[in-house]
């Protein structure tokens, strides 16, 4: 065994081969994995590994695409088989808003050119004769769908790395991940020491166990899962062909051909979770006592729309062990507060996926950034607030509702709450309905006499649409206060302060006190990895704003850069609380409740200071998110109330009050402001997203300047732009295909809501550079349907700048 490597990969299943693979295809070679068991061992052996290309989120249908294409590859490259079976999938819709679901994927299927398409009633029962396809309203079809061989596949993985110089130790176990000064890892087996750069935590049911060895607690939880396979089935016997499989989620089950018969697996609302505190480290190869009873009523809907799956025999039942996460995504990437320590556990549909995550994870730690932005699945998503008991209720919300549609704009309520702060039970008595974000509730929007108390979900307009319009209507017309205390927010002080900022961050730094800058955050690609709001409170000494979600994100990048020494960075997330005060009222509410000189002249767009309000030192910036005119306000977590309660009191006769988040969304589309993790991403380049003209050279240069310097002068592959669109009962909400008169795609939404204060539906997107321009008509793909779009030349609100300068 080598006793140093670049990278040690713990887990010789599905994944971490896929990962020790992909690792040696792209260029490492001194890489090994170490399994404690036999490959294979855990939850890769007894998996239904089905396969299927098309997901909701466009990132991660390229990658399935590219693992199901990748299969096929690795059988060739590696003579070891797979087991492919690409009979195709039906994917059937028994409700509105799994219709609405499929055509968008249809829609996105056709902006990737991926083969996914509606078919007939007739050409369902061509393929597929046995089901009955009463009360179906739309039927797609993918012609690739099917499954494989669990164990085939993840040999070839190993085979295909082994080619390639990498070792395998089975029966080697880990016993201790030790982080070394220099930022190596020594990791201990009975067999000897590895010191490795890298260490790649991909050890399945065991991931919890890992990575209490390196200090870390990871929000994960098994479950038992069943499914079962039947004797023969004459008329499939007959056919003499492979069955597509059966994709009725409504029905809330799974079908494909076995053999010469079925197998069926369910996603039962009487769940069972298993191994809470541990898994046993002498589990391997075993399954639980079969509990079909569980998943009867499953059963029964599969047998109305299968009727041959009521008359036949069992053969086998598998009910064997799966592990989640809050999210049922994977969590994936660099432990943001450890060097080289690369997670990838809780794969669900790790089948249709491993191909994608092992590809994105080479990338990531040869060099330094995966060729997509997978946020959603990335490990920093969740923050210690992510405890068991989070964990634990939302998995049992994520496994009983696995085949439930996630709406755009759904919040559901498992696990919640977790993080509050001290205005929640005064927001909550004045209606407000809660969202999540990074673990803190925070107002959506806020139910006024008469109006709903709890939100519905859907693809089309909700009930919620029309109090946010009010809430929108009332900031432009007057004032609103917004709680913005998501926003996280940092103090950066000392010696260094300001030469430490002008290292990390693209733009330049104020130099002169109550001065501030909007900046980028440039990626390793050159792309946006963050934007961000920094303003100079005195010598030395600076505040950092950006966003909430991406907080323990963002970290990577803070750590990247040393400190000067003398000079300390310090997250105020926690105890600082924010409000925007923002409209044309704004300055009238404000200056009731303080004895500063808000005039536009002594305090101007951009500027910040310390000031008074309402008997409570805070921290005020002239800027607004609303693109109005306004004032941010930040002050001690202790004193959100005091200032809440006077904000709302000094504004009531002004017609100002309470805003909630997705009124702010639609206020910030209005006026063109993009948001991180849509607008910006690593994948965007500056110059794309319109932030190029914050890009400044400086004496030294900022991180990952050289990357951005690769890529300045190349003409953008696309550019942000801003549609409106004609339609009437459903908005654009993000990755929604754009396209041509003539088909041809060209782009996609990033976001999009109805601006209430213009009259237009709108959506922020990247189109194909020199595709369409201003007063152009485009096609959006609105509930999968072509929906007319014009291009706009600018925001539809304010275009020049005037309120927010006012």
């Amino acid at each position: 065994m080598r006793s140093h490597a670049q990278a040690v990969v713990i887990g010789g299943g599905l994944i971490g081969c896929s990962i020790l693979y992909h690792l040696t295809k792209f260029g490492w070679s001194d890489v090994v994995l170490l399994e404690r068991s036999e490959l294979t061992s855990g939850s890769t052996w007894h998996a239904a590994a089905n396969i299927h290309g098309l997901h909701d989120s466009t990132n991660i249908s390229l990658l399935q695409h590219y693992t199901m294409a990748l299969y096929k590859e690795l059988e060739v490259e590696t003579g070891q088989g797979c087991g492919i079976f690409q009979p195709g999938s039906l994917y059937l819709a028994q409700t509105e808003a799994r219709e609405h679901q499929l055509r968008l994927q249809e829609a996105k299927a056709r902006r990737y050119k991926m083969n996914f398409h509606e078919v007939s009633r007739d050409e369902a029962e061509r393929l597929h004769p046995l089901v009955n396809f009463d009360g179906i309203r739309c039927i797609m079809y993918e012609p690739d769908g099917g499954n494989v061989d669990p164990s085939g596949v993840t040999m070839a993985y190993a085979a295909g790395a082994r080619q390639r110089g990498a070792e395998i130790h089975r029966f080697t176990p880990v016993t201790a991940t030790l982080a070394q000064p220099d930022g190596s890892w020594i990791v201990q087996t009975p067999k000897g020491d590895i010191r490795t750069d890298w260490v790649v935590n991909a050890a399945g049911l065991w991931g919890r166990e890992v990575a209490a060895m390196a200090g870390l607690d990871l929000p994960l939880i098994p479950t038992e899962h069943q499914y079962f396979v039947t004797e023969t089935i004459p008329e499939i016997a007959a056919l003499g062909r492979r069955l597509p499989s059966v994709a009725d989620r409504d029905g809330e089950y799974y079908l494909r051909q076995e053999g010469l018969g079925l197998l069926i697996g369910a996603y039962e609302r009487d769940m069972r979770f298993w191994a809470e505190n541990g898994t046993p480290l002498g589990f391997g190869h075993e399954l639980f006592p079969d509990d079909l009873g569980r998943i009867e009523e499953n059963m029964m809907r599969a047998i109305d729309r299968v009727a041959v799956v009521g008359t036949a025999g069992i053969k086998r039942v598998i009910n064997g062990p799966m592990i989640w996460s809050p999210d049922s995504a994977v969590l994936f990437g660099p432990v943001p507060e450890l060097k080289n320590y690369f997670c990838c556990n809780g794969i669900i549909p790790g089948f249709s996926q491993s191909g994608g995550m092992g590809k994105l994870a080479a990338e990531w730690m040869i060099d330094g950034e995966p060729s997509l932005d997978m946020f959603p699945w990335d490990v920093a998503r969740f923050g210690r607030w992510a405890d068991k008991a989070f964990t634990k209720a939302r998995v049992e919300d994520q496994y009983s509702h696995r085949f439930k549609i996630h709406f755009p704009n759904e919040e559901r309520a498992a696990g919640r709450p977790v993080r509050t702060r001290p205005a929640y039970e005064t927001q909550k008595a004045m209606g407000a309905v809660f969202g999540l974000n990074f673990g803190w509730e925070h107002p959506l929007w806020f139910s006024a006499d008469g109006e709903p108390k709890e939100e519905t979900t859907g693809f089309t307009r909700q009930n919620w649409w029309a109090p946010v319009g009010r809430e929108a209507r009332m900031l432009r017309e007057n004032a609103g206060i917004i709680d913005i205390s998501n926003f996280a927010k940092y103090a950066v002080k000392g010696p260094g302060a300001a030469d430490w900022l002008n290292a990390v961050f693209a733009n330049r730094m104020p130099r002169e006190t109550g001065r501030s800058c909007l900046t980028p955050l440039i990626g390793k690609r050159g792309g946006i990895a963050g934007d961000f709001t920094v303003t100079k409170l005195g010598e030395d000494d600076f505040m950092v704003f950006g966003s909430g979600m991406a907080e323990r994100y963002h970290q990577r990048f803070f750590n990247a850069v040393p400190l000067p020494e003398g000079t300390g960075f310090t997250s105020m997330t926690e105890r600082l609380c924010a409000f925007n005060v923002a409209g044309p009222k704004s300055r009238d509410l404000l200056t009731r409740l303080t004895n500063e000189d808000l005039s536009n002249e002594r305090f101007p767009f951009l500027r910040s200071r310390r000031m008074v309000v309402a008997g409570v030192e805070v921290v005020a910036l002239r800027v607004s998110f609303t693109g109005d005119l306004g004032w941010e306000l930040y002050c001690r977590r202790e004193d959100q109330v005091v200032l809440y309660d006077a904000l709302l009191k000094a504004g009531k006769d002004l017609g100002a009050g309470p805003v909630g988040s997705r009124a702010l969304a639609s206020l910030r589309i209005e006026k063109g402001y993009g948001s991180w993790s849509r607008e910006y991403s690593p994948e965007y380049w500056p110059q794309e997203s319109g932030l190029d003209r914050l890009v400044k050279t400086k004496e030294n240069a900022f991180l990952n300047e050289e990357a951005y310097r690769k890529i300045a002068d190349r003409e953008p592959r696309q550019r942000l732009a801003m549609i409106s669109i004609d339609t009437a009962d459903a908005d654009a909400t993000g990755g929604e295909p754009i396209f041509l008169a003539d088909g041809t795609p060209i782009g996609q939404v990033s976001s999009g809501a109805y601006g209430y204060t213009v009259g237009l539906s709108l959506a922020l997107c990247y189109i194909k550079a020199d595709a369409a321009g201003p007063g152009d008509t485009v096609s959006v793909a609105i509930l999968g349907r072509p929906h007319a779009a014009t291009v706009l030349a600018g925001p539809p609100f304010d275009p020049d700048g005037v309120r927010l300068r006012m």
